[in-house]
C-alpha cells in the first residue's frame, strides 16, 4: 500500500503490473483483474487509429492502447477513477495521447466523434440498487439480470464507431451474453466471441463486434 499525490489530494493506492508497466490503484478504483487481462491480451491497436475505453478505471487499456494508437479518449463515471487513470497516464508516458473525461458512458462525448476500436470492461454482475454502497461497486454492478448498462452501451455504440471499426466487450455468464451478441447484430454488427476464461463459478467472455464497411453485407445471420 502506497500514498499518491495528485494536486494537492492525497490517495492511498495498491500497485498492479501488466507485461512490466506499473499502475497505481486507488482504494475508490476497481483493481484490473481477470476480466480487464482478458482484453489487454487481445489487444491490437494500429498506430493510425483513435480508440475509445469506456470505464477506464485505473486507465490500464487506455494505456497500452495509447502506446500504439494516434489517439485514446477515456470515460469513467468514477471520478476517483479518472484522477488515477490521468496520473498512469503521466506514469507511463502517453498523458499526451490520452484524453480522459468523467461521465456516464458515451454521454461525454460530442456527437460526431468516431472511432476505430472501441472498448469496454462493462459492469456485468446481477445487482440491486441497494447494493450500491461506493464507487468501486460501479465497475462490477450490472443492474437486474446484470445486462442494463452492456444493453445502454450496445443501443449506443454504433454512432460512435467507424465503419470497418470494432468493439471489444466483457461480459459474464451470469448475465445473458446471448442477449449482448443478438442485440449487437440487430444493430447491423458482425459478432463473435473471441475468448473465454472460467473465472471460479462464472466464465467471462471477450465479444467482439465489428461494423461493416459502407456497402458491404454482414456475415452474421
Amino acid at each position: 500500500m502506497g500514498e499518491s499525490k495528485t494536486g494537492s489530494k492525497s490517495t492511498s493506492h495498491k500497485m498492479t503490473f501488466f507485461e512490466g508497466r506499473p499502475f497505481r490503484v486507488f482504494d475508490e478504483v476497481y483493481e484490473p483483474a481477470e476480466d480487464t487481462f482478458l482484453i489487454a491480451e487481445h489487444l491490437e491497436v494500429n498506430p493510425d487509429e483513435r480508440v475509445l475505453d469506456i470505464g477506464t478505471g485505473c486507465g490500464i487499456l487506455s494505456i497500452l492502447s495509447a502506446l500504439k494508437a494516434r489517439e485514446v479518449v477515456a470515460t469513467d463515471i468514477n471520478p476517483h477513477a479518472t484522477r488515477c487513470a490521468k496520473l498512469n497516464a503521466e506514469i507511463n508516458g502517453v498523458s499526451e495521447k490520452a484524453d480522459i473525461i468523467l461521465g456516464d458512458l458515451f454521454n461525454p462525448l460530442k456527437e460526431d466523434s468516431l472511432f476505430d476500436l472501441i472498448l469496454f470492461n462493462a459492469p456485468y454482475l446481477p445487482t440491486e440498487d441497494e447494493e450500491l454502497k461506493g464507487w468501486v461497486e460501479y465497475a462490477w454492478a450490472g443492474g437486474k439480470g446484470g445486462g442494463e448498462t452492456i444493453d445502454r452501451f450496445v443501443a449506443s455504440a454504433f454512432k460512435y464507431l467507424k465503419p470497418g471499426g470494432r468493439i471489444l466487450l466483457i461480459q459474464s455468464s451470469l448475465s445473458d451474453v446471448v442477449k449482448t451478441l443478438r442485440g449487437f447484430r440487430k444493430k447491423g454488427f458482425e459478432t463473435r466471441i473471441g475468448a473465454e476464461r472460467k473465472v471460479g463459478f462464472e466464465t467471462i467472455a471477450l465479444i467482439e463486434a465489428r461494423r461493416p464497411q459502407e456497402g458491404q453485407r454482414r456475415r452474421n445471420p
